[in-house]
């Protein structure tokens, strides 16, 4: 038997800074709305859905803290649990999260069809610098304004309505990191529900990457790591011209093979819809990336034991005999 669920990819177009709150929240519920009838009992929006990417800009002070979510849901995103609950229909959100020990997060949750927070992510790979960068119009300062994400990349077993399935959660820079795939494959997660706020520039400067090129990263790291790791892929964006700064779009569902079933046209508010079945991932975990078969974690310390490239050493000719001798290294 399949185990089907519909799913749909909620992208959203730019949100303004001086865009309030509620409007956002009317945006957000007319694409929940749109999911339910299709059909869709789960949506995923993207990162930090609630706000304009404010770490472009530098800010402090109350204007920061008007950013960050207290708890979740609060009486501002209220609505949008709601109106889900009545529906029946489950989401993943990102948002910008502040403890009560004021530590700040970017961080997402999945919430079932009842309303029920399933679990909890905060983005581990964050991008940028913490101290801004001179003569430049727009920022990434994610390290500034987050701490790196504390819970690593755990796996969450959903009930009935999601078919029991095993789902995962990244945000924006993650889905560029194999590692982060990898653990929540060695969980055996069936889908990965991942929002982005990407810059449709290079934002740590210059100009060798352009919208069209970053918008291809973006859809070849879902395609290539949902093969690899055999699961669902839906990888979400908010795009489109945000107070002067560009977000690409690109938001796709991606199933086991690595193949896109359904994609986004627009840089606007756009909804797409999808029969995943489950059971398609059978193929890749059984045979090609059966893990227990044939993985060789021992051969692989490097990827926890080191951050930096350690690169081997030069060598040198020994010109007396022609032939290649290890480089010694210097006093």
């Amino acid at each position: 038997m399949s185990r089907v669920i519909r799913i749909a990819a909620a992208q959203m177009g730019a949100t303004q800074k001086a865009d309030p709150r509620e409007q956002t929240l009317l945006r957000m519920i007319a694409l929940l709305e749109g999911a339910a009838a299709q059909g869709a009992t789960l949506i995923i929006f993207p990162e930090l859905a609630f706000t304009t990417f404010f770490p472009r800009w530098l800010i402090e002070g109350d204007a920061l803290d008007a950013y960050f979510e207290r708890s979740m849901p609060n009486p501002s995103v209220q609505a949008l649990f709601d109106r889900a609950r009545e529906l029946r229909v489950g989401f993943y959100v990102g948002y910008a999260e502040v403890t009560p020990e004021r530590r700040r997060f970017n961080a997402a949750i999945l919430v079932e069809p009842n309303g029920s927070v399933l679990g909890r992510y905060r983005k581990v790979h964050l991008p940028g610098t913490r101290e801004p960068r001179p003569n430049t119009a727009f920022q990434q300062l994610e390290k500034r304004y987050f701490e790196y994400g504390d819970l690593g990349f755990p796996a969450f077993r959903a009930g009935s309505d999601w078919q029991s399935a095993i789902l995962g959660m990244m945000i924006c820079n993650d889905r560029r990191w194999p590692e982060a795939w990898r653990v929540l494959g060695l969980q055996g997660v069936e889908l990965v529900c991942v929002g982005y706020n990407s810059a449709a520039y290079d934002p740590n400067g210059g100009a060798s990457e352009d919208e069209a090129l970053r918008t291809f990263h973006s859809k070849l790291v879902a395609q290539a790591n949902a093969y690899m790791n055999s699961t669902w892929a839906v990888a979400v964006a908010k795009a489109g011209d945000e107070d002067g700064s560009g977000l690409i779009g690109g938001s796709c569902i991606v199933d086991p093979n690595g193949r896109i079933v359904a994609e986004a046209t627009t840089l606007s508010d756009e909804l797409l819809v999808a029969d995943c079945d489950l059971d398609l991932c059978r193929q890749g975990k059984d045979k090609m990336f059966n893990f227990e078969a044939h993985r060789r974690p021992q051969q692989y310390a490097a990827i926890t034991s080191q951050v930096g490239v350690i690169e081997p050493a030069f060598v040198n000719i020994d010109k007396s005999t022609d032939r290649f001798r290890a480089a010694q290294p210097s006093s």
